[in-house]
């Protein structure tokens, strides 16, 4: 299934979720929290302003970002979970 997401939304997926800490101990599932890391599969045309411009995102796909906690909305595409988030949840681009 193709998804495309309309004006300023991207569609994440979360990075895979560490099973231990750096000091060696594993994590139990009741005790992990989901991470708030992930890469962008697809991006929207851009954000519609007040005066009908267009502006264009400054994520791409391929991007991975930082998001906020609470943010967005969980779907699913073909059995894997994936994010729709809009730019302004986006707290900043991981480079590499």
């Amino acid at each position: 299934m193709k998804i495309r997401p309309l004006q300023d939304r991207l569609i994440v997926k979360r990075v895979a979720e560490e099973n231990k800490t750096k000091g060696g101990l594993f994590i139990p599932d009741t005790a992990k929290e989901k991470p708030l890391e992930g890469k962008v599969l697809a991006v929207g045309n851009g954000k519609v302003l007040e005066d009908g411009k267009v502006r264009p995102l400054d994520i791409k796909a391929g991007d991975t970002i930082l998001f906020s906690k609470y943010a967005g909305t969980e779907i699913k595409i073909d059995g894997e979970e994936h994010l729709i988030l809009r730019e302004e949840d986006v707290l900043g681009v991981i480079e590499k």
